[in-house]
Order: structure tokens, then sequence, then C-alpha cells
């Protein structure tokens, strides 16, 4: 057998077989997810939310696109700053997860534009967005080198791209953070959604993800600069920016 490993949570497995086990995971959350990201992180994923969408400092007239965007929240905030003059675009790898981001569009009066598609091949052209998001979607994809050069990509000079992200907790908070995620996270999986295993995937699948020095090395390796992160909830989460220069 030829093909090449990756994790899956703790698991390995190979490469081809790692996007169909996530989008069974994602598949299977859609319904409850914006319900269980609250009961999660105790409401704080707004929190987190709303100060990536500060720092991206969009304005009226910006493309931004939303990778992994899921079920839209950072969507519809830039949707309100670009105004008719700008774009947002909304993608997910998932059709389970993107049809109901596209509802809470709609429902919300911003049909934007939304695209099923794999960040590791986006389908946008070179140089051609303001602003590129993906808030808790990177540890989900097998190259996160390859997707994150792809966001590169499609960035315009002087664009900045903005990766929010599960990371490193602070070492004193390790204990506590480990009985949350694999004890209380699947409990509640189990009684909210109705699936234990998902949710102890995703405790899982941080614990896989570069910390914080190891992301910033990543992120300035596809050419990135100015790259920097900033911590929130004592590590539990991650906001990494860096900039397209030239």
């Amino acid at each position: 057998m030829n093909d090449k490993t990756t994790h899956f949570g703790f698991e390995s497995v190979a490469e081809t077989e790692k996007a169909k086990r996530v989008a069974g995971v994602f598949s299977s959350v859609a319904s409850n997810y914006d319900i269980m990201n609250d009961l999660m992180s105790l409401g704080l994923h707004r929190i987190w939310k709303t100060f990536t969408i500060q720092i991206a400092g969009v304005r009226a007239g910006h493309r931004v696109l939303d990778v992994a965007g899921g079920t839209a929240d950072l969507s519809l905030a830039f949707a309100k700053r670009v105004g008719p003059t700008g774009q947002v675009w909304l993608t997910d790898i998932n059709g389970a997860m993107l049809s109901h981001g596209r509802d809470r569009l709609i429902d919300r009066g911003h049909p934007l534009p939304v695209a099923q598609c794999d960040a590791e091949k986006l389908p946008f052209p070179d140089n051609y967005f303001n602003v590129v998001t993906v808030a808790f979607g990177l540890r989900n994809m097998t190259h996160k080198d390859q997707a994150l050069a792809e966001m590169r990509r499609v960035l315009k000079p002087g664009g900045q791209l903005l990766v929010l992200e599960f990371s490193q907790v602070y070492k004193p908070l390790a204990p506590a953070y480990d009985l949350y995620s694999f004890k209380l996270l699947p409990w509640l999986g189990q009684k909210v959604a109705g699936d234990a295993d998902s949710y102890r995937y995703l405790a899982e699948s941080i614990r896989m993800h570069p910390g914080q020095e190891e992301l910033k090395t990543l992120m300035e390796q596809i050419g990135l600069e100015k790259v920097d992160y900033f911590n929130m909830t004592g590590g539990v989460v991650a906001l990494h920016r860096g900039f397209k220069i030239h």
C-alpha cells in the first residue's frame, strides 16, 4: 500500500481516507453545529470571531473569502462591512455545512455567493481578495501547507490571511482542559447531537494541530510575511495573521 498516512484525530489513516472521514464528522454535526458551538465554548466563540472581524479591518468595497466558513458566522459579519460594492464568498468542502450557511445568509437578507470546494484547490483567480479567513477549519485539512499556499495565492498584494483555530493551551490549564475535552465534550455531543464520536474526534484533532509557533512558521514557509498571532482564553484559541506583501 503506497498511500501516505496522516492524522484523523489520534488515528493514523491514509491521506485519501481523511477527507471522507472528516466529511462524515461534519455531515453528522451540521444540524446541531451552532448550538454545540455555544455549549462547547460557553458562548466564547462569538467573542473570538468578533475579535477576528475587528483585526480584519474589512471596509466597503473589499473582497473577502471565508474558507471552511460552515454556518456563515464570519461571512454574515463581513457582508455588513463590505456593503453593496464589496463581495464576500462563503466556501466549504462539506455540502451539509454549506447548505446551513447558505440558508442562514438568505434568512438574514444576505444572499452571498457560495462555493463547495476544497481549500487545497480554490477555484478563484490569483490576487483577487483583500482578506481571506479560515475559522476552525485548518486543522481538518489534510495538507495544511497546500491549503495555506492556496489562500495566499488568491490574496491581493497587501492582503491578509487570518487563521482562527484551537491552539496549545497554557500549561497550568492543561489538566482541566483535557478533562473537559475528553470527558465533557463527548458527553455533550451525545446528549445534544446524539454523536459522541464526532466530538471526540474534534477534541483529538485539536491536540494534533500545530501549536502557535509551529503554525506561525508554516505560514512564513508558504510565503506570508509579518506573521503574528494573538492568544485568547489562555491559548485555547489563537488568531494568526499573515500578509502577502508581493
